[in-house]
């Protein structure tokens, strides 16, 4: 028995027409080789993206040079193991042609021990175009297939467009959000595996019955060896050894090994417990040594997706461990355009960002990649539950025996590679494909089928269902150990007929609402178009001024200028953002001042929605807004740009999904449901992604004449509390207050205060008040607030703003971290400003004279590797709404 192991590296690349060599890093992209040679600019910058498109249409070149030492003699066997290749690749291996590639989300490896010589050896590979290999594919097809986000003419081919064809990230040839940039490389990493005898090439922990009280498992291991070999195979855990006499044969073999742990340390997602990991280590063993080993850490749970039918329809809910969950999450995308150039550190910040804005889950989108495998372990670590899709979006795809082998090969390999992380709550076929294509509705969808003729159509949707109803869910239910598969986001349910297609909001199934944005409908719709899972929804925001300075100068800081635009993928975007800026804020006083206020509209508007969600549970189970990060700094609906830096929203979210909300609803006097202008509201429906009808009136509005206060808990044991209500006016004084105690059951929302909006009053002006609610609690004779929330009679715009002069105090023993405002006006939507970057415990939020607030600024990354660590902002700036309204 023999084992080397070695990771490939000092590679240099070229184009193919050319002959001078550069340096390359793998893994990493020609794009990311191209800037760090210095013979492109930076793609991000301005409008560099128009003038990169043709680096595609070229084909590109890699090459090492590795030394093997004698010893690798010894190896029967030498893998030469890719763990991604972008995407179309021939590999030699001294000039001999070893492999050839086709799909960039799964490993490739080859046996080359008949092609390597002891001492030095050269490995090539050669990418071709995925332009020029895929047009022919578009031209024998003979129609194109529908790819609405495929930004074909931004990269030269017309309407040609040709993403549908390569198993390839959908992302890089452009999105709504992001920039076209169709890359080759070798993107992931690169080895020799050099071996003798048998070894352990998977193990998976099968999780075949969790309970509290005994984990029943099976440890399902994959072996394979070059000859019959007979010894014992092990499984250990916990301080427990499992283990029986097995017989191999030469070949691939599959055996299993049941294992049993008692009062299991089970897996939580956050909010309901500790997120427990185990190690497992398997071994092959003769005569007490260890011939091969492999090494697992999993968190021990029983995840399951429910949905029963009930007297409002069908529930949408995951029940962790037999507890239902509520979920609160984002969608998320790749953090840049060349994936590789994603650290560890830039992981860590993403995934610790969402567990610090009290998030259990995020939605893996299926445009993007399945994730690097740092993800999912700090999912695991963390305490996030993750759905997952599999990466085809808003495409039809083709049926060939090729592209279906390819995508059969592409499902067994990341099921099997995804398995063993509890993280993973539910495999989802795809993103949006079935609303938009309708095929049971013949005016639903998004226009598309009105393209094509009957035996077309018949044909695409046939090979539609070849996948996503046959090849991936064979491939959850053969290799996933028994995670739920969903065929489509959003869906009703699998029926063959019109009511399989979630194009209204209905009583089951999955909902991305669109209405607000796409359809530029009011935030109050919000509050009535709900479902029993929310996955998709967002608003628009620019990012703040110093990201905006990463990309555009001074000069160019203008809504309608050719770079604003250019980072501006949606459209109408910027028009939409300042329509509704027009509706809902005051008026700003410059662009600069219009990146602000941006933020704080679309954090007022994703506040509404998850407030309205979470009203409504147990009726609705889940929200997901869309989105939580970048992949180029840009203007968009993330919460978290492109270097990290919290919008307005995320802080908005932090809150919203906290395990206590209070939430009030009604009581405005004018502004509140009326939306930008009725014709461009008609137009722009007809446009719109998703219906803007209704089936429920779940979350209606109560009226503005009453007053409203939700109480949301996640907590599994009840609440008690009490209810503060109090009147300000702008300058502090208290004008009346009302208190109530309140008791709400285990893991509820309810409302728990009514009352007129003019018995709150008064007789006070409603342009002039606010009133503060709070749920408190005694704690050792302190008084503890749970969550607070102010509240307006009148709407942004019609309320007139007092200067106000915030004053920030260090607190002391704190090291420079942790600050006291107070203010003697009212503040609203109080922003700090930090040198350093990091993020506080708390931004954008209203001061009211009297009633101080307290922050801690967390730097991010620390020396051990945490992502936040208090710690000194170093510069510190305050600004108000009223700083940035023109007088």
């Amino acid at each position: 028995m023999y084992n080397q192991h070695l990771v490939l590296g000092e590679w240099r690349f070229k184009a193919c027409d050319e002959s001078g060599w550069s340096e390359a890093r793998v893994p990493g992209t020609v794009h990311s080789d191209l800037l760090r040679n210095e013979k492109i600019s930076d793609p991000f910058y301005g409008t560099n993206e128009h003038d990169l498109q043709w680096i595609d249409k070229k084909d590109w070149e890699y090459q090492t040079v590795f030394n093997l030492a004698e010893d690798w003699k010894r190896c029967r066997h030498i893998e030469l193991v890719f763990d991604g290749l972008d995407t179309y690749a021939d590999v030699y291996v001294n000039e001999q042609h070893v492999l050839s590639t086709d799909n960039m989300f799964r490993a490739w490896s080859v046996d080359i021990g008949e092609f390597i010589v002891p001492g030095e050896n050269t490995l090539r590979v050669r990418f071709r175009s995925p332009i020029a290999e895929d047009l022919p594919k578009l031209e024998k097809l003979g129609y194109p297939l529908p790819a609405t986000n495929d930004q074909s003419e931004l990269g030269g081919l017309g309407d040609r467009k040709v993403s549908v064809f390569a198993r390839k990230a959908p992302y890089h040839y452009g999105w709504d959000w992001g920039p076209r940039f169709v890359t080759s490389g070798i993107w992931r990493e690169v080895r020799l595996n050099g071996w003798s005898g048998p070894r352990l090439t998977d193990l998976f922990i099968r999780q075949d019955k969790v309970t509290a009280k005994e984990a029943k498992l099976t440890a399902v291991v994959e072996i394979e060896s070059d000859a019959a070999w007979q010894g014992t195979l092990e499984v250990a855990a916990d301080g427990r050894t499992w283990a029986k006499e097995v017989a191999l044969t030469p070949g691939r073999q599959t055996l299993e090994l049941a294992a049993e742990l008692a009062e299991p340390r089970l897996w939580w997602c956050r909010g309901l417990g500790e997120p427990n990991r185990y190690a497992f280590t398997t071994s092959l063993r003769e005569g007490g040594e260890t011939v091969s080993s492999r090494r697992v850490t999993t968190g021990l749970r029983d995840i399951r997706l429910v949905r029963q039918r009930d007297d409002a329809g069908t529930s949408f809910l995951f029940e962790l461990n037999g507890v239902p969950v509520f979920i609160k999450g984002a969608n998320h995308i790749p953090n840049d355009s060349f994936s590789p150039e994603v650290t560890a550190e830039r992981y860590r910040h993403e995934i610790a960002s969402a567990a610090e804005s009290n998030m259990n889950m995020l939605r893996v989108w299926g445009g993007g990649i399945y994730e690097e495998e740092v993800f999912y372990e700090l999912c695991d670590e963390y305490g996030l539950l993750v759905w997952q899709d599999f990466m085809f979006a808003c495409s039809m795809y083709p049926g060939d025996d090729a592209f279906l082998n390819s995508v059969a090969a592409e499902a067994e390999y990341n099921v099997k590679r995804l398995r063993n992380h509890p993280c993973i709550a539910l495999w989802c076929g795809n993103n949006e494909i079935d609303s938009a294509w309708a095929h049971f509705e013949e005016e639903g969808g998004w226009g598309w089928k009105k393209d094509y003729t009957a035996e077309q159509r018949s044909k695409i949707w046939a090979d539609y269902e070849a996948i996503f109803h046959r090849i991936l869910p064979e491939a959850v239910e053969r290799w996933s150990g028994g995670i739920a598969y969903w065929p489509s986001s959003p869906l009703r349910e699998l029926t063959g007929d019109e009511r399989q297609h979630a194009t209204k909001v209905t009583g089951e199934g999955d909902i991305h609402y669109w209405g607000v944005w796409h359809a530029v409908e009011p935030f109050s719709n919000y509050n009535e178009r709900i479902g029993r899972f929310m996955s998709e929804y967002g608003f628009q925001s620019f990012p703040e001024l110093s990201t905006v300075l990463k990309y555009a100068t001074e000069e160019q800081l203008e809504l309608e200028s050719e770079v604003m635009l250019a980072h501006q993928k949606n459209g109408r975007g910027n028009q939409l953002i300042k329509e509704y800026m027009e509706q809902y804020l005051p008026v700003p006083r410059d662009f600069k001042a219009f990146l602000y206020m941006s933020q704080v509209l679309q954090a007022e508007a994703i506040q509404t929605a998850i407030e309205a969600h979470r009203r409504n549970k147990p009726y609705c189970m889940g929200t997901l807004y869309w989105q939580m990060n970048d992949c180029w700094p840009v203007a968009s609906w993330a919460g978290m740009d492109y270097y990290g830096r919290w919008k307005a929203l995320q802080y908005v979210v932090r809150r919203s999904f906290g395990e206590i909300m209070l939430s009030i609803d009604g009581g405005i006097e004018a502004g509140d449901g009326r939306g930008p202008g009725e014709e461009a509201r008609a137009e722009a429906r007809a446009e719109a992604n998703t219906g803007a009808g209704t089936e429920t009136d779940m979350g209606a509005s109560t009226g503005k004449g009453i007053v409203t206060v939700h109480l949301v808990s996640d907590r599994r044991e009840p609440l008690h509390a009490r209810l503060r209500l109090e009147l300000f006016d702008f300058g502090g004084r208290s004008l009346g207050e009302h208190t109530r105690e309140v008791t709400l059951p285990a893991d509820a929302a309810q409302v728990v205060y009514t009352a007129p909006a003019a018995e709150l009053l008064n007789g006070h002006d409603p342009r002039s008040v606010v009133l503060l609610a709070t749920v408190e609690q005694e704690n050792d004779g302190e008084r503890v607030v749970l969550a607070r929330r102010p509240h307006y009679f009148a709407s942004f715009r019609d309320i007139e703003l007092p200067s106000a002069k915030v004053i920030v105090e260090e607190m002391p023993g704190s090291g420079g971290s942790a600050f006291k405002l107070s203010t003697d006006a009212l503040a609203r939507q109080v922003w700090l400003h930090a040198e350093e970057e990091g993020m506080f415990t708390d931004n954008f939020f209203d001061l009211i004279p009297g009633q101080p607030v307290t922050v801690e600024f967390r730097r991010r990354g620390g020396l051990g590797g945490e992502a936040f660590v208090a710690g000194s902002p170093g510069s510190l700036s305050v600004s108000t709404m009223r700083d940035y309204t023109a007088q």
